[in-house]
């Protein structure tokens, strides 16, 4: 993983790391929130959020700042089922708790990190775990 340069290239800025298929579960599945930014370098929108981003993440060096480039990426970001970009993620303890394809304002990446660090993960774990039950029980479709 290596640290992101601004627009110029020349100062270190937000802690982002750069997410592959071999990084991307050990990342994700740690203890904590992690963000995920699905991205493609051809992408304006994604250029254009990459400094919100970037911003964000300067905040809070307590949390992992991901960058999930979708063409090196492009099985990874099939198997998430990625059809526009770009695409943020939230993460709390491996749970998938939020996302969303498209540009978010900076208040919003705020209101959504404080969302996620208030939330009774005993409870989310809970609730995954009847929904997966639940699934589990529930005849095929055509059945």
């Amino acid at each position: 993983m290596r640290a992101r340069l601004n627009g110029e290239g020349t100062t270190p800025t937000a802690p982002t790391v750069d997410l592959t298929t071999s990084t991307f579960f050990p990342t994700v599945k740690r203890e904590g929130i992690a963000l995920v930014d699905w991205w493609a370098a051809w992408c304006g929108p994604c250029r254009a959020f990459a400094p919100v981003y970037a911003r964000v993440a300067a905040r809070h060096p307590n949390i992992v700042f991901g960058k999930v480039d979708t063409e090196a990426e492009g099985a990874l970001a099939s198997a998430f089922q990625i059809r526009s970009i770009p695409t943020l993620m939230i993460f709390r303890d491996g749970i998938l708790l939020f996302a969303q394809p498209g540009m978010l304002p900076e208040s919003a990446i705020e209101e959504l990190i404080a969302r996620a660090s208030e939330l009774d993960m005993d409870e989310v774990r809970r609730k995954v775990a009847t929904a997966e039950v639940d699934r589990r029980s529930a005849p095929a479709a055509g059945e």
